[in-house]
């Protein structure tokens, strides 16, 4: 029912858009009528406006701009922004309207993405799941556990694939709620796992790493040794010494628990002095390069050439880039001097880790160099050469997708003694479905752990400060 009948008249105020970076308000008249319907408990109403709510401050055009800028930058920064834009909004203002914002109607994906994200690292984590055809979250849970998961899975049936990480909380929680769904692993976690092994397989051959020093005639006189051995640091000593303390412990059936009480070490380090199959996988992490590494063969050609001066000897190399100090260099002449023979040269000796990263990564994007050291490390030592040759035979998996290899490659694993990559066949084992999926199917984790990347973003817009609901707003609206 019409009404023409003015009761009065006030005013409105209402922020606009900017026009050219100016900030823009309007100052509109607005008519309050007579309602002449006698059955409506209203005697008096407002004109409606078509461009502004009841009680705005802004038009509606102004604030989806605000509104997609608090979305897009969260409190502190969106009120700068919207300060230069000419719509200034307090923090709390555009918090506010995230709240506010209604949320988008969840369509079960057919292809779900699983992953998890820390709230606060080390102790709360969250979930968040993902459309892996639209690259889009569609929802994120409160937590990790397996009853969350299949609460939100049994609630929202149809899921035929879900891509998920090596978690053994989210994969039995998958078979629960989505007995049918294929589960995938994801190729990044398990090549990153095979690198790990190669990793420690190489710490325990290093002493296979070292270039083997060059034949001399057998007229020629008896060889000098080289550069006397550096004794071990006092955290290598340490380090070995913990070990075998730690593994007798375990080996009297002591739990770690009470093994991180009795030697007063942090939980984790108990573990990681656990899981190490030998001292050396530790002593790879305790041992550090030195700045002066570079220039050694050069220290020694000059100590050979007569010159004995740690001072000479540290302004030569000084020119040559060295960065350090003059004691390094004392430190390094110091066993030639007592009553030890001068060096010939110093042997090759090449880091496990970087040997490691020759040996999975591609031979035709190494350097020749590298390509040539690795060659010679693999001729003398075939425990070496069978980890690389299992290292591309499984690369060659990933990458052509042929997973029903899978088990002929796991054999041939099993057949060498590689104690390292028969614990990450092991693994593979336990979870042999979703890992020949995912070196069969096109599908992996990849836009998850991208996703995943982009909360750790809106977290620190954020300041660490949000609250679930509010983060939770963000990453599933945010554009």
């Amino acid at each position: 029912m019409e009404s023409g009948r003015v009761h009065s008249r006030y005013s409105r105020r209402l922020t606009d858009a900017a026009v050219a970076v100016r900030p823009v308000r309007l100052l509109l008249g607005v008519r309050r009528f007579f309602c002449d319907n006698s059955a409506c408990e209203r005697k008096v109403f407002c004109e409606a406006l078509p461009f502004a709510g009841r009680r705005a401050q802004r038009t509606r055009l102004a604030d989806d701009m605000i509104t997609a800028v608090a979305l897009a930058l969260g409190g502190r920064p969106g009120a700068r922004l919207t300060g230069v834009l000419g719509i200034g909004c307090s923090p709390s203002t555009l918090l506010r309207l995230i709240r506010r914002v209604p949320e988008r109607a969840v369509t079960v994906p057919q292809v779900l993405g699983v992953d998890d994200f820390a709230l606060r690292r080390g102790h709360v984590y969250a979930t968040v799941l993902m459309d892996m055809r639209t690259r889009r979250p569609v929802e994120v849970l409160p937590d990790r556990a397996a009853q969350t998961l299949t609460r939100w899975l049994a609630d929202h049936p149809g899921v035929q694939i879900v891509c998920r990480d090596g978690s053994p909380t989210y994969a039995s929680a998958i078979a629960a709620a989505a007995p049918d769904a294929v589960q995938v692993s994801d190729r990044w976690h398990l090549w990153r796992n095979l690198c790990q092994a190669v990793d420690k397989c190489l710490s325990r051959h290093r002493a296979s790493l070292r270039e083997p020093e060059p034949a001399q005639a057998a007229d020629a006189p008896a060889p000098q040794p080289a550069a006397a051995s550096k004794p071990e640091t006092l955290l290598a000593v340490r380090t070995r010494h913990r070990y075998a303390e730690v593994q007798a412990l375990l080996a009297k059936g002591v739990s770690r628990a009470r093994i991180s009480r009795e030697l007063k070490l942090d939980p984790h380090t108990v573990r990681r002095f656990a899981n190490a199959g030998c001292v050396e996988e530790l002593l790879t992490r305790t041992s550090r390069d030195s700045i002066l590494d570079a220039f050694a063969p050069y220290l020694c050609q000059r100590w050979n050439e007569g010159c004995a001066d740690a001072e000479v000897l540290f302004r030569e190399i000084r020119g040559q880039g060295f960065r350090g100090s003059v004691k390094t260099v004392r430190r390094f002449v110091q066993p030639f001097r007592s009553n030890l023979p001068a060096p010939i040269s110093l042997p090759r000796s090449v880091k496990p880790r970087q040997a490691a990263g020759w040996i999975v990564t591609d031979p035709d994007n190494l350097h020749p160099d590298h390509h040539a050291q690795l060659q010679s490390i693999l001729q003398r030592s075939p425990a070496l050469a069978a980890v690389a040759g299992h290292v591309r035979a499984f690369a060659k998996m990933l990458k052509h997708r042929t997973g029903q290899q899978l088990p002929q490659w796991i054999a041939d694993v099993l057949a060498d003694d590689l104690p390292e990559l028969h614990a990450f066949v092991a693994g593979l084992q336990r979870d042999l479905d979703a890992v020949t999926a995912g070196l069969t199917l096109p599908w992996s984790s990849g836009p998850v752990e991208g996703q995943v990347n982009r909360i750790k973003m809106i977290k620190r817009q954020m300041f660490g400060r949000a609250g679930f609901d509010l983060l939770r707003k963000r990453i599933l609206l945010a554009p």
